[in-house]
């Protein structure tokens, strides 16, 4: 089978668009047979996951699009980094390795992608609509997109999703397609269930370690407070497997019930989920007890948004953490602009909080003490950081983490 290239394809191949967008495209031709893909299809948007400095390598494949002249052909915008250049001042990193990390961020600046530099880009008014084609990097936001939204994109690693941009064109093959959209796998929660932040954080690490490379369905859910908690679901889900879309019945825009979700088909596997499997789950994302000495809170992983930070505030106000432990936030710039200039940040420095923008605490060395807990309301962050930063982590929800830094150590109500 020979993969199809329309007219303006060829020129792009040809080099009759410039050499940066010949590179795109050669590579992309040669990912699409990889693949399997006969066409290639418009996409109206990408998300760069490459801003994150790993090595040389990654820098030197941008500088040679940006010397071979490219732009992006349709609006792109970009992942964290490995710097927060709004708050230049938090970041402990040696100038060796500070400048190539500061460098890769501009270059995709040089390329016509946005200064968003957020892993929620859903979150930003480049959010695409339903039934949408784009190509997107980053886990949770691949798996929000198709899940929460029903936009159209496959799990794009480092490079393709560029030379996606660069061309405006990605492969016709996976969950672009609409008889790969369906579900395939059900989990079924048995018993009631309030709807917690934490409720959707388990389900999402259970989806994700028992799904492998099926489609997953949850039926039972309850109505979720909003779609920050289908984030959480999500990026657990995508954080503890391979999963770039989810349905959730009566919840999700392709899922209105679970026919519309299998199209008609019986599972292939049904699991039930338990509350003390939830429970279950959730514990294995802490590796200390309660009453350990605590050294940080870190949460917005995925990137907070307007919402949480509204729920965030006010508890500050009620509790007033005066410990010393400091609460870090992970946000994307937009929303940390719309804070200040509403004023809602004014004072939030005496309870303890420090905005970060841009980048992670994950993935970047902000956090002052590395020697203690953290905790967190993330199960991403919970799953990341041991191994990235080598940190012990405190898994609870926002008031947990809010309480525990009150008074020092990590508090929790009952599951």
């Amino acid at each position: 089978m020979t993969l199809e290239l329309g007219v303006d394809d060829q020129s792009m191949l040809q080099g009759e668009q410039g050499p940066a967008v010949a590179a795109a495209m050669k590579i992309l031709v040669a990912f699409s047979n990889a693949v399997g893909a006969l066409k290639l299809l418009d996409i109206a948007g990408a998300h760069i996951d490459g801003c994150l400095y790993h090595g040389q390598a990654g820098l030197d494949f941008v500088e040679r699009l940006v010397e071979g002249g490219g732009r992006v052909l349709v609006p792109t915008t970009l992942n964290v980094g490995s710097f927060d250049l709004i708050h230049p001042g938090l970041v402990k990193m040696p100038a060796a390795e500070e400048v190539p990390a500061r460098r890769l961020m501009k270059a995709h600046l040089e390329l016509g992608c946005q200064a968003t530099f957020t892993c929620a880009p859903y979150q930003t008014r480049f959010r695409p609509a339903f039934g949408e084609q784009i190509a997107w990097g980053e886990s949770n936001a691949i798996v929000f997109a198709n899940s929460v939204i029903g936009a159209r994109t496959n799990r794009y690693g480092d490079f393709i999703d560029l030379c996606c941009a660069m061309t405006g064109r990605a492969p016709a093959w996976g969950l672009h397609l609409s008889d790969n959209r369906r579900g395939q796998i059900l989990f079924e929660l048995t018993g009631s269930f309030e709807p917690t932040d934490a409720l959707f954080v388990g389900v999402g690490l259970i989806v994700g370690q028992r799904s492998g490379d099926r489609i997953p369905v949850i039926s039972g859910l309850p109505q979720p407070r909003d779609e920050d908690q289908l984030k959480a679901l999500g990026a657990a889900a995508a954080t503890a497997g391979a999963v770039a879309l989810f349905h959730a019945v009566g919840i999700t825009p392709e899922a209105k019930t679970l026919d519309e979700a299998f199209r008609g088909m019986a599972p292939e596997a049904t699991i039930r989920i338990s509350r003390a499997d939830i429970d279950h789950a959730l514990a294995r994302l802490s590796s200390v007890p309660d009453g350990a000495p605590l050294a940080a809170v870190s949460l917005g992983t995925p990137h907070f948004s307007h919402e949480e930070w509204m729920r965030l505030l006010p508890l500050l106000r009620e509790v007033a953490p005066g410990s010393g432990v400091p609460i870090y936030v992970n946000t994307g710039r937009a929303t940390l602009k719309r804070l200040r200039d509403e004023g809602a940040l004014a004072g939030m420095e005496a309870f303890g909080l420090i905005p970060v923008a841009d980048t992670c605490t994950y993935v970047t060395s902000i956090i002052e003490r590395l020697d203690g807990v953290v905790m967190t309301n993330s199960g991403k962050w919970a799953h990341y950081a041991p191994g990235n930063i080598g940190v012990s982590v405190a898994f609870g929800d926002i008031k947990d983490c809010i309480r525990s830094a009150a008074v020092g150590h990590v508090v929790r109500d009952a599951p």
